[in-house]
């Protein structure tokens, strides 16, 4: 009920009015049943406006800190990501990756739409980067199609870094549920694994015309930070 509320009462319709965000293959998402939306990620509201335009219910996998804050500004945040349809996840790796995979199978499992970002964390500079493999997991153990979708323009409504969006029209585009039956009992190989999730950031990069780059963002993001030390 909060999530409704948040999403068509509350907060969705202002925000709605305010970004009037364009959106494109809408109706390339099942009605039911369980189904990934594999997005890009360029910004911190990629994961408040897909969920505002999907008419199902969006649940993301976000990293725990952002449910354990503390004051009010800790609460706000926990509030935030509740209404935004947000699942707490361990991104530490080990059992915690584990633990998040099985995360996103429950969702799936129990017919609900999970939204992932392949590439693991926002991109620092808008390009697109290497997918990582977990995805490819989830999409071959839950036997769900997946859907590419390209967020548009959200990295200069909200840079990285910044606390307050500046207003401008953002897109959406969906493009069509992709099929990797193909590979129904193989999700222990990790050739394909591989072969899937790169499949998927190709179909990405056509939708979202980023510049590809063969490499982790996370791999660029500390490299980055050591040079600023």
């Amino acid at each position: 009920m909060f999530y409704w509320l948040m999403k068509n009462i509350v907060i969705g319709p202002l925000l709605l009015a305010i970004f009037r965000p364009w959106v494109v293959g809408l109706e390339n998402i099942p009605k039911e049943g369980g189904v990934i939306l594999a997005s890009n990620h360029l910004s911190f509201i990629d994961s408040v406006f897909l969920p505002l335009v999907v008419p199902r219910r969006v649940v993301f996998l976000a990293k725990s800190e952002y449910f354990t804050g503390k004051g009010l500004k800790g609460w706000a945040t926990r509030q935030f990501f509740k209404a935004t349809g947000q699942l707490p996840i361990d991104r530490s790796g080990g059992k915690a990756s584990e633990d998040s995979l099985n995360t996103g199978l429950r969702v799936l499992g129990a017919g609900g739409v999970l939204g992932i970002y392949p590439e693991g964390t926002r991109s620092p500079d808008a390009k697109m980067y290497r997918g990582r493999t977990g995805v490819a997991r989830m999409v071959l153990e839950a036997e769900v199609p997946v859907i590419p979708v390209a967020m548009i323009d959200t990295e200069k409504a909200m840079p990285t870094g910044t606390r307050i969006p500046k207003v401008r029209r953002i897109g959406i585009v969906i493009g069509e549920p992709l099929d990797f039956s193909r590979f129904d009992g193989m999700e222990g190989d990790r050739f394909v694994l591989r072969s899937v999730t790169d499949e998927l950031m190709y179909e990405l990069q056509a939708l979202s015309r980023q510049e590809y780059v063969d490499v982790y963002a996370t791999s660029v993001k500390e490299k980055r930070a050591n040079l600023t030390r």
